[in-house]
Formats: C-alpha cells, sequence, structure tokens
C-alpha cells in the first residue's frame, strides 16, 4: 500500500475538506492502536470471550460427496455472536471511538448485519448508536431491523437514490460531517476514504489468519483455492490477507450477478464497471457514460453495493486474485443444497461463494480443498428467499 491508502492507482482520500481533519486524526489514532499491545490484547480478548471465536471449519462431507470432486470446507463466521463476520470489525472500531473520546457511534448497513454487529458492541460499550438503511433493505431485511432496535439503536430510513446501501452510505457521511466532535463513523466494509480500507482489511483478518493455521492443523496443508462474496469486500479481504503471500494458494472472490451481466440488473462492479470515486476512494464502480451511478440489483441486499473496496481492484489488475460472478438463481441453489445435505442455512451473501465452490469442485480431484467464507447465517434471508421463490414459480 502506498502512503494516504493507494493501492495502485485505487483507494485515497476523495472527500471534502471538512473530512480531512477527522480522517488525519482517524488514521493517527488507528496507527497508534496498531502498535499497542493493550488495545490489541482487550480487542481479542472481545473477540474470544464475547463474540465467541476462534469460529471452526467445517468440512461438507455429504454436499462434496454429491459433486464428485474436491472437498468444500467452510469458514463458519456465521457462529460469531451476532451470526457474522461483521462484529470482528465493529468491536475494533468501537474500541477505537472509545480509545478516541468519541462518545455517538452511526453506522450504514444494507442486509443489516453491520448495523446489528454495530449496535451489539454499542449496547456492550454503552453507547448511543444510529444505523442508516435504505428503505428498500429495511423491507427485505425487516428482522435485523427489530434486532438493532432491540439493541437500542435508532435505525434512520434513507429514502433517496436506490434507497439501499449506496444511499445509507452517503447519509452517514453526511451525518459524520456535521458531527465528527464526538461521533465515530463505524464503515462496515474494505470501502471509503482511507483509513478505513485498511483498518476494516486489518480487523477482519482474524478470519484469514485463523483459517490458515486451521487448515494446517486439520489437513496438514493450506487449501487449493480460498472463495469469498464480494459485496464492498470485508469478508473476502478478510479471508484474502491470511494467504496473501501463499501464492499456491488460488483467492476468489464472488460478485453478486443479479439477473445476469448482459441484463445490466447485477452488482458486479469489478466484472461489470469502470473507474471513478465513490464514498471517498478510487475504486471499480458501476456508473454511467456520464459519470451517474447506476442503480444495482441483486438478490442479497449485502451485496447490493455499486462499488467494490479498493484493495479488491488492485488485487484483480495484479492477478493476485481472480473475480467470478454468481446470478441469484445460481445462489438460491447453493442456499438450498447447503440446508438440505448439511443442515446449515447460509446467508444470501455467502451462498454466492458457496455457488462459485458448487461449480469448481466436480472438475478437481478429490484431494482439492476449496475453503469458502461462509461470512453469515441464513435467518435474515428467510422472508425474502420465500418471495423470490414465489415470484420465480419455485415455492
Amino acid at each position: 500500500m502506498k502512503p494516504n491508502g493507494h493501492f495502485g492507482p485505487y483507494g485515497g482520500q476523495y472527500v471534502a475538506e471538512t473530512l480531512m481533519a477527522p480522517l488525519a486524526e482517524l488514521a493517527e489514532a488507528y496507527g497508534q492502536a496498531k502498535r499497542d499491545g493493550a488495545f490489541q490484547r482487550e480487542y481479542h480478548e472481545i473477540l474470544r470471550d464475547y463474540v465467541g471465536r476462534e469460529s471452526p471449519l467445517t468440512v461438507c462431507r455429504r454436499l462434496s460427496e454429491s459433486l464428485g470432486g474436491a472437498r468444500i470446507v467452510l469458514k463458519r463466521e456465521d457462529l460469531n455472536h451476532t451470526g457474522a463476520h461483521k462484529v470482528n470489525n465493529t468491536v475494533g472500531q468501537a474500541l477505537l471511538a472509545k480509545r478516541m473520546g468519541k462518545k455517538r457511534l452511526i453506522a450504514e448497513t444494507g442486509a443489516g448485519m453491520h448495523g446489528v454487529a454495530t449496535a451489539t458492541v454499542a449496547a456492550l460499550l454503552g453507547m448511543p448508536c444510529d444505523v442508516y438503511m435504505g428503505a428498500i433493505d429495511i423491507k427485505r431485511q425487516a428482522p435485523n431491523v427489530e434486532r438493532m432496535r432491540l439493541l437500542g439503536a435508532r435505525v434512520i430510513a434513507v429514502e433517496e437514490g436506490s434507497a439501499t446501501l449506496k444511499d445509507a452510505m452517503n447519509e452517514a457521511l453526511r451525518d459524520w460531517v456535521a458531527n465528527c466532535d464526538d461521533t465515530f463513523y463505524v464503515i462496515g466494509t474494505v470501502a471509503g476514504p482511507y483509513p478505513y480500507p485498511e483498518m476494516v482489511r486489518d480487523f477482519q483478518r482474524v478470519i484469514g489468519d485463523e483459517a490458515r493455521r486451521q487448515c494446517l492443523e486439520k489437513f496438514g496443508r493450506l487449501p487449493d483455492q480460498a472463495i469469498a462474496c464480494v459485496g464492498g469486500g470485508s469478508n473476502a479481504m478478510g479471508l484474502f490477507a491470511g494467504f496473501l503471500d501463499d501464492r499456491e494458494v488460488k483467492l476468489v472472490g464472488v460478485e453478486a450477478g443479479g439477473k445476469g451481466l448482459a441484463t445490466g440488473e447485477h452488482a458486479a462492479s469489478i466484472n461489470g464497471g469502470r473507474l471513478g470515486v465513490l464514498h471517498g476512494a478510487k475504486t471499480m464502480l458501476l456508473q454511467t457514460d456520464a459519470g451517474n451511478i447506476i442503480d444495482t440489483y441483486s438478490v442479497s441486499a449485502g451485496l447490493d453495493y455499486p462499488g467494490v473496496g479498493p484493495e479488491h481492484c488492485y488485487l484483480h489488475d495484479s492477478g493476485r486474485a481472480e473475480y467470478s460472478v454468481i446470478c441469484d438463481d445460481e445462489a438460491i441453489d447453493a442456499f438450498d443444497r447447503l440446508c438440505r445435505c448439511e443442515g446449515i442455512i447460509p446467508a444470501l451473501e455467502s451462498s454466492h461463494a458457496l455457488a462459485e465452490a458448487i461449480k469448481r469442485a466436480p472438475a478437481l480431484p478429490k484431494e482439492a480443498i476449496l475453503l469458502v467464507n461462509l461470512s453469515g447465517r441464513g435467518d435474515k434471508d428467510m422472508e425474502n428467499i420465500i418471495a423470490y421463490k414465489k415470484a420465480h414459480g419455485r415455492a
């Protein structure tokens, strides 16, 4: 990474002058916290004693046998407290907010898991919390909205634009500009201006570090491929970080293909986007020739974002990671298959990564290992899945 958070040509700080000072304050505070043994110990103690880490590896024996190829192994982030990987990051950022003397937390959320995780740590630390959420996402993720409210957070509906994650992030940034003296913005993914992409990756790399060690202990070797879904890209970056130096491990990010790339109704920023600036960083994003953001579509609210973390763009360009596309139907099929073969209900986001593994497994030898980051559980998605199946004659 270059100075000021550039990954090759991507990243940086493309923000209003009013945010430069808060970002500089944040970068300095995070740099100090990284080197502070007491901060790191408190962070890892909470992950262990409150979140329930480490999360296990699960070999999908019946699913793998049905495919007749590689073993599919899950990194079980769905078993964390709050039900997803998001809490790894919110614990870290909330502790940093406390260290900086900030009194209030704000966040954006799409599928609601980052909102729930932020509300959870706000309750744990006794801090007020506001969560911005697109009005469309509020409807399709109603259970998580109620969880946030139960935890004491105020959920603020965003009606502007496409009323999804992009617009929620816009409103959260506006709030932070107006209230940065006492407010800490907990960004949920590896997007946004420096230092957020680096900071979120570092808090999430516990996934990859654990998985690497666990694979060596369980199998005596590293996986052949590490696969994760990519919206903004925090769970994927967390997994990839543990294997970046292991060139023999293929890194595979899976974007949301929605109704198919050719239809234009998707959320695949790397495969279908172009270079631009979104939410304070230079990245690949879905936009018109005039530079206007295109509305995205995915059955999965957590992947319904028109940009992607800048480090993912760099990994794509450098060839260190490859990025594929999975459509809605394929993700729903993978969701059903894991439920019935293994008794595990995955999040729709994670189902995209699982679908890619299901595609790849039959062509690989049985001794091959496909490590899939099961980034969250699917309780939140049940109503959405039922509605999707009814609408497509699959009920």
